[in-house]
């Protein structure tokens, strides 16, 4: 059975490549109905939050994608060390009680002029009988793994995305698995809860491909069965730079996109598309089509890239796509979040229900984001508005103010109040003044919404309803 896990680490807010990596995991175990876990990875105490946590609650919240099993490792740190005690019980690691500050792992594990730092020989070779003694006499130590060496080993494995992945098992150092403090590192941690929540393929992103090495040795240490790996490609910057929350700060945020106003099946759609496709020029899905569609192997190799500016934070494709989706998802879904974000804005939506539906499924086609049902369409909603400069230039058009101001009376008089008939009196106004049509059309849209481009200008009459179209012709 196909079980998937996502395993963020609460320091932070949830970055915009997380996210994808979650979705991803969703898609695939969803389109084989396997379970899809959520594990947080809150073991580094010195920099975990409280906020950071609730952010990624409230990121994966928004996407409106569910899990099935949820775990803290925090909860099973016992089961780490124990596991950990168990590969060395096996003689698989061993005690390594040199200072921290002169191991020199960290500092030349990067390279140096003898090479990359593969171990300390010295504690490698220390007899059991050594290594016991100095442990009860409360010397500190590391446990590492012991790699092995000089046999020829070749760790391989066939990534569900790069294909075939090999190396030298005499290229890899001694990892550690537990610290001087007995805290079990992230190897450790992580391998021990993959092994124990058996999890049967494991989908993370393309920076943890170089750890596989080690976590396959630890998966054949703990005797336990190897999952399969498949690592997704990195989202980098417009300038090739790999996303950080440190550099470039709210644009990798996914609460971002969800304050700009986007739809939550819009963003899927949307980090869906970077680094994967169906392979047919697809791009608006929705989250049926991207379930039936979704398999590793139209994932990408290269990285995605997200564009954005110092000005602008938001990807014009997932504007573009958003609009997409606004404009095609049932009103009676998308009403409920008009409404949302109207009452955030402290504007109220319109009387009856019906009626407000239609208002938004009329005024929707030129908007981007839901947040523009606020802004952009605040007339419909408000008496208080702006006046574009553009409006204000249909207004002082020759005539247009005073016949859109003797306009009004006749509208008030209409017997039925509809776009039909709006546009009838308008036009017989414009015939009996000997004036084009046009300049009342355009006059009365730039009166009553403050733009010049929008719905047709007799649905506009209708959106708004004939009390505020007498008062907004009148005052003009």
């Amino acid at each position: 059975m196909v079980r998937v896990r996502f395993a963020p680490s609460p320091t932070g807010y949830l970055h915009i490549g997380s996210a994808r990596t979650f979705i991803f995991n969703w898609l695939y175990a969803r389109h084989h109905q396997g379970t899809m876990i959520l594990r947080i990875d809150d073991t580094d105490v010195e920099r975990n939050t409280d906020a950071s946590l609730q952010s990624i609650y409230d990121g994966l919240r928004w996407l409106e994608l569910d899990w099935d099993e949820e775990y803290r490792q925090s909860d099973r740190l016992e089961q780490h060390k124990l596991a950990a005690w168990a590969i060395f019980e096996a003689g698989h690691a061993y005690r390594d009680f040199t200072p921290a500050a002169n191991s020199g792992e960290e500092a030349a594990s990067a390279g140096s002029s003898k090479g990359p730092w593969l171990c300390n020989p010295g504690m490698r070779e220390l007899t059991l009988e050594e290594s016991e003694r100095r442990a009860a006499a409360g010397e500190p130590f590391v446990l590492r793994f012991r790699v092995p060496r000089g046999a020829g080993r070749t760790i391989a494995f066939p990534d569900g995305v790069y294909g075939e992945q090999s190396k030298s098992a005499d290229d890899v150092e001694d990892f550690a698995l537990l610290r001087s403090n007995g805290m079990p590192t992230y190897h450790m941690a992580s391998c021990a809860d993959d092994a124990a929540l058996r999890i049967s393929h494991i989908i993370r992103g393309q920076d943890h491909l170089s750890n596989t090495f080690k976590h396959i040795l630890i998966f054949e240490a703990l005797r336990a069965e190897l999952p399969n790996f498949a690592h997704l490609p990195l989202l980098v910057a417009p300038d090739g730079a790999k996303l950080s929350k440190r550099k470039h700060g709210p644009v990798v945020s996914v609460t971002t996109y969800r304050d700009a106003g986007f739809l939550p099946h819009s963003y899927v759609n949307f980090l869906c598309l970077l680094g994967w496709s169906p392979k047919d020029n697809r791009e608006q899905m929705s989250r049926r089509e991207l379930l039936d569609a979704f398999s590793l192997a139209g994932v990408n190799r290269s990285n995605a890239v997200v564009n954005f500016s110092e000005e602008d934070p938001i990807d014009p494709k997932a504007l573009w796509l958003n609009s997409q989706h606004l404009r095609a998802w049932p009103v009676e879904e998308l009403a409920p979040r008009v409404k949302l974000v109207l009452e955030a804005a402290g504007l109220p939506a319109l009387e009856p229900e019906e009626h407000f539906r239609w208002v938004v499924d009329t005024i929707r086609s030129r908007f981007f984001t839901l947040n523009d049902f606020a802004t952009k369409g605040r007339a419909y909603f408000a008496d208080d508005f702006p006046m574009q400069s553009e409006a204000l230039a249909k207004l002082d058009a020759p005539q247009a103010r005073e016949l859109l101001r003797e306009l009004a009376p006749r509208i008030a008089a209409l017997p039925e109040f509809t776009e039909a008939s709006a546009e009838a009196a308008l036009r017989e106004l414009a015939t009996e003044k000997g004036v084009k049509a046009g300049v009342l059309i355009n006059g009365s849209r730039a009166a009553l919404t403050g733009q010049t481009v929008g719905p047709s200008a007799f649905a506009v009459f209708a959106a708004l309803g004939r009390e505020r179209v007498v008062k907004r012709l009148s005052g003009v």
